[in-house]
This record gives structure tokens, C-alpha cells and sequence, in this order.
């Protein structure tokens, strides 16, 4: 994978993007928030979620009664594919994955070393 520099939420990162099509990985991408690489699997599964429900016009379809509690518009339960993911939230195994995953670690590594000041 190759490390490049991006933004994420507004804030200066770095990403990890796969470079041959046998990378076990489509993306990882380090929140400096919360201190977490997500990585973004190559494996896909079904999960469900809640969307909002739409007429034969794909307009969303609006609750008739509206309460403050719940959404103004009606939704229902939709089996969804997505790819699996990962986090890691400790700095050293942040490095290691780095170190074992991409092509240029030290881009990375900079990036933490910056982080921390």
C-alpha cells in the first residue's frame, strides 16, 4: 500500500491506498481525533440499516404524523453490501501494521512524529 497525505474531518492525515490488485485491503485511513487507523477490508458482507423509504419517484416518503422524537420521513430495514473494517487505536500497532503494509512507512511515521508536538 502507498502512504500519501490527505484530510479527514478537516484535519491534516495520511491515507493508506493499495497499489496491486492483490492488496488484502481497499483503504486505511488514520483519524488524528480519536488516534485510529480505520482500515477498510477487501471482504464484503451483508448488513442491514435503516434508510428512508422512497415512492415510485425515488422521492423520500414523509410520515403523515410527525413526532419530536423520531425522523420526519418514514424508513425501513434494507439488507445493505459493505466492506469489512477494522480499527486499530494503539500507536504502536498503528506503526507495526504501517511498517508491515505500505511501501513508504516513513511518510507515515513523519506524520506521527508530527502529530504529537
Amino acid at each position: 500500500m502507498l502512504v500519501v497525505k490527505s484530510e479527514w474531518n478537516g484535519e491534516p492525515t495520511f491515507r493508506m491506498i493499495p497499489i496491486h490488485k492483490d492488496c488484502p485491503y481497499v483503504e486505511c485511513i488514520y483519524d488524528t481525533k480519536s488516534k485510529t487507523l480505520a482500515i477498510i477490508g477487501g471482504t464484503r458482507k451483508n448488513v442491514f440499516h435503516m434508510i428512508p423509504k422512497l415512492d415510485d419517484n425515488g422521492d423520500v416518503v414523509m410520515k403523515k404524523v410527525k413526532t419530536d422524537a423520531s425522523k420526519p420521513y418514514k424508513e425501513e430495514r434494507r439488507t445493505v453490501e459493505t466492506f469489512q473494517e477494522y480499527y486499530i487505536t494503539e500507536k504502536d500497532e498503528v506503526v507495526n501494521f504501517t511498517h508491515m503494509f505500505a511501501t513508504n512507512p516513513l511518510d507515515a511515521m513523519a506524520f506521527l512524529m508530527i502529530e504529537e508536538k
